[in-house]
């Protein structure tokens, strides 16, 4: 049967279903288009659905405008699994959706982690595991943030106690966690590309499984998303793509003074999309008639295509078609009857090619605080599910985020050349600071770090100074980029690379262990690290200073140590290439690199307290080396041992490199590297972390009584 809509049932366009008075149709009217006359995005609270809102409510707490105990769940305790689920009536599968929501914000509110994006795809997950059968059908969530739901009914609710806890689950998919977690998806935009992958693999081995690929939160907004349908249009295999389009395109979408508007035209293109069935059936026969004719008929069917969508929608749109897909909708995504339809409509039809179903979701859905907030609660600590009061930490210092958005204020206060990029990440590089200082100077380019990357190499060009904010771990996108657009036409473009070494929480997918092995290895990039929050405002200066090359600098997820700061937080321009010595001892040299530093500062008091007096020296850049600060301590001391929160091949095998080749490891000199150990460490508190790794004060001590012959035995 050839996918239109003329097999939907008769609701999805009577009242009560998809065409709600709240939410008038953009399409024609005229009986001759044949339209399933879906609605526009009207997903306001207030406005939309307030019938089913005013039933939820009733039986809410008193006090707060949630429940402050978590309600019984009697439908979803009989759900372990998926399979459980394929019996229940559309009115059970509604109740289920509730109960499903309350068990997210209960749960989040414990364990602290991604709420808003979860709640809006609460009945999109229902309505997936009522129609498709996983782990046969493959079921990819992007971004995979968005899985705490599709993780409660395919075996995990029992453990969601543990979310991103030490030997937890996983805050997002991971294919080791469950058979129902098909792709790990910590970063965004990669699963049409995956699932396209998976059905070709299908098809290859003969097999009819469904492969469905939801991607939204603004991971529609990256370049792979369309590389991949674009190649998905042309291999022409069967697959879905679900657009989670919940207005979501930088991460928290709140600026310091409300919400901003999306990001780039992606938007207001999606606004204007709508569902064409009479098209869609046109286009099958089109698509049917180009198979079998081919050559000129090919450009004729596609003219076709075209004129009849400009005449049918009147929008003219062919953004998803013109890459190969059906398109369907938009669709009410929490409305359970209509995506049931679609979904079993979709998955029954014997059309050949992916389909893209467009869903409009409200992110924060059914939680009055996330709804009205500006970042939708995005991501939470742990709260109280009555009131939405967060328990944030009190804090005597900020985070390494703020530091480096006031110190780059600052920087810009005195130079008008500088400004600043960041892909999605406004609140998380802390750049929503800079924004509302400079907002002319400040760029969002969306979930996008290659376009970001040149982007500022662009800007660069331009005789401006920029500073591309991107977390360590979201660099590794780029890095294309960063090679061949910055670093080898030697742009002054400064690199600011957040959430660098472990992460905690968010686990191996955020963690910053490559940046100083993948940038220091770079001829004309100059690397470093502040071991302090001063030293931090001293490295934006500096780094604001390097005007003939590229430059970058790490610095931890993590607040301060509670050093003095730079008067008016402008710091000073270093050296580049010189590092210092924090402490003078002898025998041992403890050479740390970033917040290393702090660990071996950490060791030394440890070992004073054995007898031992070290040395401990910061070296602040990996790129150029303080070859003359190395070359004495290699000289002074029996042992030298160079400790950093990062990857083999980093800091340490710069060091050892200049050691060889400078002959001083000809004589007695012992060296050792303490780096992040090869392998993958699994979310859990930092100081776990850290104990797993081996990079404790304890250990980096333990490693100097080991290498000078000393018991080291009462330090555990």
């Amino acid at each position: 049967m050839a996918l239109s809509a003329f097999a939907f049932p008769s609701y999805i366009t009577t009242k009560g279903g998809l065409t709600d008075s709240c939410c008038k149709s953009t399409s024609l009217s005229s009986s001759r288009s044949l339209s399933t006359d879906l609605p526009s995005p009207c997903l306001k609270p207030n406005n939309c659905h307030s019938n089913r809102k005013a039933k939820v409510n009733a039986s809410l707490a008193e006090k707060g405008e949630y429940y402050s105990n978590r309600p019984p769940t009697p439908l979803l305790d009989t759900i372990n699994y998926p399979i459980h689920m394929k019996n229940l009536s559309i009115k059970e599968l509604k109740q289920l959706s509730d109960e499903l929501r309350s068990d997210v914000i209960f749960n989040v509110s414990k364990t602290g982690g991604h709420l808003g994006s979860s709640l809006g795809v609460v009945e999109l997950t229902v309505a997936l595991h009522y129609i498709f059968n996983t782990p046969q059908d493959k079921i990819l969530w992007d971004v995979g943030h968005q899985s705490y739901p599709h993780k409660i009914l395919t075996g995990r609710r029992g453990k969601m106690p543990t979310m991103r806890q030490t030997n937890g689950l996983s805050g997002f998919t991971k294919r080791g966690e469950s058979e129902h977690d098909c792709f790990g998806t910590g970063h965004s935009s990669t699963t049409i590309s995956a699932g396209l992958g998976m059905a070709v693999g299908r098809d290859l081995k003969g097999n009819n499984n469904n492969v469905v690929a939801v991607i939204g939160d603004g991971a529609m907004t990256a370049g792979q998303a369309y590389e991949a349908m674009n190649n998905a249009g042309y291999l022409d295999s069967d697959m879905i793509v679900i657009l989670n389009d919940n207005k979501q395109v930088s991460l928290p979408t709140a600026t310091l003074d409300g919400p901003s508007p999306p990001v780039g035209a992606l938007s207001s293109a999606l606004s204007r999309l709508q569902s064409n069935p009479a098209l869609r059936e046109l286009r099958e026969v089109a698509k049917g008639v180009t198979k079998q004719i081919g050559g000129p008929m090919h450009q004729l069917a596609a003219k076709v295509d075209e004129y009849a969508r400009g005449m049918i929608s009147g929008t003219g749109s062919t953004l998803f078609e013109e890459l190969g897909l059906y398109y369907i909708g938009p669709v009410d995504g929490h409305n359970i009857d209509d995506l049931v339809a679609i979904l079993k409509e979709v998955k029954s039809a014997r059309t050949t090619g992916p389909v893209l179903i467009h869903v409009i979701t409200e992110k924060g859905r059914g939680y009055p605080y996330a709804e009205r907030a500006d970042d939708k609660y995005h991501g939470v600590v742990k709260f109280d599910p009555a009131t939405g009061k967060q328990f944030k930490t009190t804090n005597k210092t900020q985070s390494f985020t703020t530091y480096f958005a006031e110190a780059l204020v600052a920087e810009a206060e005195v130079d008008k050349d500088v400004v600043a990029i960041h892909a999605a990440m406004g609140g998380g590089t802390g750049l929503n600071l800079f924004q509302r200082r400079f907002p002319t100077r400040c760029f969002d380019v969306g979930i996008a770090e290659q376009h970001a990357v040149t982007f500022a190499a662009g800007l660069a060009c331009e005789g401006l100074k920029p500073f591309c904010a991107i977390y360590s771990s979201f660099m590794q996108r780029a890095y294309d980029q960063v090679v061949h657009d910055v670093d080898l036409q030697k742009l002054p473009v400064r690199f600011a690379m957040d959430r660098a070494g472990l992460v905690g929480a968010d686990g191996p997918t955020h963690c910053g262990a490559f940046d100083v092995t993948f940038m220091a290895c770079l001829p004309n990039m100059i690397v470093m690290a502040p071991s302090d929050e001063a030293e931090l405002f001293n490295i934006v200066a500096t780094a604001a200073a390097i005007d003939d090359r590229p430059s970058c600098f790490r610095y931890p997820r993590g607040n301060g140590i509670g050093v003095a700061l730079p008067p008016g937080n402008k710091g000073v321009p270093i050296e580049v290439g010189k590092g210092r010595i924090l402490k003078e001892g002898e025998r041992v040299a403890l050479l740390g690199y970033g917040s290393a530093v702090q660990s071996c500062l950490g060791a030394a008091v440890m070992l004073q307290k054995r007898g031992l007096n070290v040395t401990v020296a910061d070296a602040r850049f990996c790129k150029p080396l303080d070859r003359a600060l190395i070359r004495s301590l290699a000289k002074s001391h029996e042992v030298l041992i160079t400790v950093e929160e990062g990857s083999i091949g980093g800091f340490g095998s710069h060091v050892v490199q200049f050691l060889a080749l400078d002959g001083l490891l000809d004589g007695k000199l012992k060296w050792r590297p303490m780096v992040l150990p090869d392998r993958y460490i699994d979310h859990g508190s930092p100081a776990d972390q850290m104990a797993e790794a081996g990079l404790m004060p304890s250990h980096i001590a333990a490693t100097a009584l080991n290498l000078i012959g000393a018991p080291r035995e009462a330090l555990y």
